[in-house]
């Protein structure tokens, strides 16, 4: 999705995004889980996507992440790059909302959410802009507000971040930043 791209439609949902939420596997990684053998995982993140969200934080916008699965490894790149919600092996990702909304004060109208599957949708579709990647599920797309043109893991969550920043008017002085 080119922002030339992005439909007013998606901009005004846009508009009063306070929280953006983030799932993990499949979304700020490529989906694939690699195991070791002595048990352990690794997950790649891509560089793109934590430049994206370190310019909404700085943008005045609060950040999550919500996942089904606990890493050690998420928990270190949520702290690299400042998301203050860490939400890690919980399933049951709408209640995860419910309690965070309460506890910042929020309303579904102010939150953004990127997912890729199933468990996914019922806060996609809750949410203000709820929206999928581009290899996500095909149901998840179909009731998903908008999809990205990039990947999960390639560059999707960069472009989530750059809609929110160029609807509230952020985007322009968020790239001058680095003239």
């Amino acid at each position: 999705m080119s922002l030339s791209a992005v439909n007013d439609h998606l901009l005004q949902r846009a508009l009063n995004v306070k929280l953006a939420i983030f799932d993990v596997d499949g979304v700020l990684t490529d989906g694939r889980l690699y195991f070791l053998e002595d048990g352990s995982e690794i997950k790649t993140f891509s560089t793109l996507d934590g430049q994206g969200i370190k310019m909404l934080i700085n943008s005045g916008v609060s950040t999550a992440i919500i996942t089904g699965r606990s890493s050690v490894m998420v928990q270190r790149r949520a702290k690299s790059l400042g998301i203050a919600h860490l939400y890690q092996g919980r399933e049951d990702k709408l209640a995860v909302l419910d309690e965070l909304l309460a506890q910042l004060g929020l309303g579904y109208e102010e939150v953004a959410y990127l997912g890729d599957d199933l468990p996914d949708l019922p806060v996609i579709r809750r949410v203000a802009l709820g929206m999928a990647v581009a290899n996500a599920n095909h149901f998840v797309k179909q009731h998903a507000a908008g999809v990205t043109a990039a990947r999960g893991g390639e560059g999707a969550a960069r472009e989530f971040c750059e809609l929110i920043l160029c609807a509230q008017g952020n985007l322009d002085a968020a790239l001058a930043a680095y003239l």
